[in-house]
């Protein structure tokens, strides 16, 4: 059975759960097992091995968004790309809209906040691996928003840099320091240090100030 294509109540929807706290990811297991026509495939507790236990006869990975080695948005995105049929519930303490559009925008079909009872997780689970999207109607509307204008500038605004590239320089040019860069993308700093310095490099310039005021002449940065 390939990933996303669990349509039928006959067939087990299967599950991997990625989560760096074992009480939580135990909890989710022993959860997820106790409900019918689920099956959990798959553990893990970091991106390394989710990349590793994740593979196409996985229908839906929980993932926390906060990983030992890494970011849970990284690996969303990391997975998507392997497996575009693959469908990714986040399941995190984060509850900010930013975080909310980093998800989304790596590829996750459902948002989730730790907390929630265990019907609302099962509901989230069946929905996303029937093809729906699970967010909340409100958030829904903020995050869409959020994204709405993050897409004002046209995508050939520097095209030597990835879209991830893109949007740290965004944020460098609204004033951000590389700290709330990384709370606002779910980045660890180590990440977006590494951001920072390949915008330099390819932009040809020698520091954050002089790269600001290109960003801001070709139109990133100005609707903080």
């Amino acid at each position: 059975m390939s990933a996303g294509t669990t349509n039928s109540t006959t067939s087990s929807i299967r599950v991997a759960v990625v989560d760096d706290h074992p009480v939580f990811r135990l909890g989710m297991v022993a959860l997820l097992s106790t409900l019918d026509g689920m099956e959990v495939a798959a553990q893990a507790s970091s991106v390394a091995e989710a990349l590793d236990v994740v593979d196409g006869d996985v229908d839906v990975v929980l993932m926390d968004l906060e990983l030992g080695d890494g970011s849970g948005v990284d690996a969303t995105r990391r997975l998507v790309e392997r497996h575009p049929a693959l469908r990714v519930l986040v399941v995190t303490m984060h509850e900010d809209d930013e975080s909310l559009v980093a998800s989304v925008r790596a590829g996750a079909r459902g948002y989730l906040v730790k907390g929630a009872d265990p019907g609302e997780v099962e509901r989230a689970v069946r929905a996303v691996a029937n093809g729906e999207v699970i967010l909340g109607a409100a958030v829904a509307a903020r995050a869409m928003s959020f994204m709405a204008a993050s897409r004002r500038v046209g995508p050939t605004v520097f095209p030597e840099l990835t879209d991830r590239e893109r949007e740290v320089l965004d944020l460098v040019a609204r004033g951000y320091d590389n700290a709330n860069i990384s709370r606002r993308l779910v980045l660890s700093p180590k990440t977006v240090r590494n951001h920072v310095s390949n915008v330099l490099a390819k932009l040809g310039v020698p520091d954050r100030p002089t790269a600001i005021v290109r960003a801001r002449d070709a139109g990133l940065g100005l609707d903080a």
